[in-house]
């Protein structure tokens, strides 16, 4: 799980950084409300940790930016400022929970831990072996066969295949499948992806210009419907 950690004051940034890692999640810090979205912009976090007051742009505007375009990455706002108004202020912006300073990490720890667990979708168990139309992939060999046609895939085509078929029906994120497929080693271009996309068309699709299974979300991603 990756968190994004906003925090411009640096004894506190580090502190949860370490600990957080030593619980097992990967912590990106900002400090700062505008690297923050940046951040946000470019990579995919399963969780958003902002601090209220900071210079330039506050948690509460930060908060505000990143519910333009995505509503469900959960945010846990950490802050001094713990009078109702504040704390009603900040859930109207689209936080999903409230911490005030100061706290006990373990109670951080369960706050994460029980977001997660509310806005997380656990994936479909994609077997082996999958089959779709008179298609066939078989995920352990990087084998696949299409209207009797062999292809043997290479290892980033089944591992992104795999992610859009446990995903099927959903729109996955570019920022999903780097994080997924690519694991931020290297950073594809849009264009990378989309070269992917249409291999799978041609591979798979009786018609590759009029797809059935493999789908463009034109600004968001890709989407994998089975019939």
């Amino acid at each position: 799980m990756r968190i994004l950690l906003v925090e411009d004051e640096e004894s506190i940034r580090e502190t949860l950084k370490l600990n957080l890692e030593m619980e097992g999640y990967e912590v990106v810090t900002a400090v700062n409300g505008r690297l923050g979205i940046k951040r946000f912009q470019e990579e995919h976090f399963d969780i958003i940790i902002l601090d209220v007051m900071m210079p330039e742009m506050d948690g509460f505007q930060v908060c505000e930016q990143i519910r333009l375009t995505n509503m469900d990455v959960p945010i846990i706002f950490l802050t001094a400022k713990d009078t109702p108004t504040d704390r009603i202020s900040g859930l109207k912006r689209g936080a999903d929970d409230y911490l005030t300073k100061p706290f006990a990490f373990e109670e951080l720890l369960l706050r994460i831990g029980n977001l997660i667990k509310r806005t997380s979708k656990s994936p479909d168990n994609t077997p082996e072996v999958y089959e779709f139309g008179h298609n066939r992939i078989n995920f352990a060999t990087y084998e696949a066969t299409a209207s009797g046609k062999q292809i043997n895939l290479t290892k980033k085509e089944a591992m992104l295949l795999k992610l859009l078929i446990d995903r099927k029906n959903e729109v996955v994120s570019r920022q999903q499948i780097l994080q997924s497929v690519w694991g931020y080693d290297v950073y594809p271009s849009t264009r990378t992806i989309d070269n992917f996309i249409l291999s799978f068309r041609k591979y798979f699709e009786a018609d590759p210009k009029n797809p059935v299974y493999f789908h463009s979300i034109r600004g968001i991603g890709y989407k994998f419907l089975p019939n």
